[in-house]
């Protein structure tokens, strides 16, 4: 190789040499840097640092100098557009990453606010921002807010909190795991 790379330089002059030191110097570092760096795809153990926060830049939680959060890529652990997001990434990449309503909490259903007569309301929940507890027709929990109050009537949310807004996620990712297969 050694004499080949000198015919090179000899015949091309030292733009070549420049490039073909290069491309050396990356191959080396290359190879000494290790295995390849394990992205993050369907099946994989991930572990993230995140900031989450509103378009308006409030910020609505964080574990930034907490314990990482861990979930299993393509398990539908985390909101779709997040998950769709993080594909491709590898340990230590750090990125920005905007998911719109249709992508994370859905966009606002009308049909999900719903008015009832206060009387069914306990009174210490017929004030606005009141969470509540309740079973749906298939027995799943639901947790509409209470978002006016009348003189006969209250108004509850069923739709989740985070619904209709675009959230943003500064992300850095801690780890990459394979998962065997079972």
């Amino acid at each position: 190789m050694t004499h080949s790379f000198h015919r090179i330089v000899r015949d091309c002059g030292s733009a070549v040499l420049f490039v073909s030191l290069l491309g050396s110097a990356l191959s080396v570092s290359a190879a000494e840097a290790g295995q390849k760096r394990a992205v993050i795809k369907d099946g994989a153990q991930v572990s993230l640092e995140y900031t989450l926060r509103l378009d308006d830049q409030t910020v609505l939680e964080s574990n930034v100098g907490k314990a990482p959060m861990v979930y299993h890529q393509g398990a539908h652990e985390i909101v779709p557009g997040l998950e769709r997001s993080l594909a491709g990434h590898a340990k230590g990449d750090t990125a920005r990453i905007v998911v719109q309503p249709a992508e994370g909490y859905g966009d606002v259903d009308p049909k999900a606010i719903q008015e009832v007569k206060k009387s069914l309301i306990p009174e210490a929940a017929r004030k606005v921002g009141a969470q509540l507890e309740a079973k749906g027709p298939d027995g799943e929990s639901l947790f509409p807010r209470v978002t006016a109050v009348t003189e006969d009537t209250v108004t509850l949310d069923f739709n989740h909190p985070l619904a209709g807004k675009v959230l943003l996620f500064d992300v850095t990712v801690l780890d990459v795991l394979s998962v065997p297969k079972k």
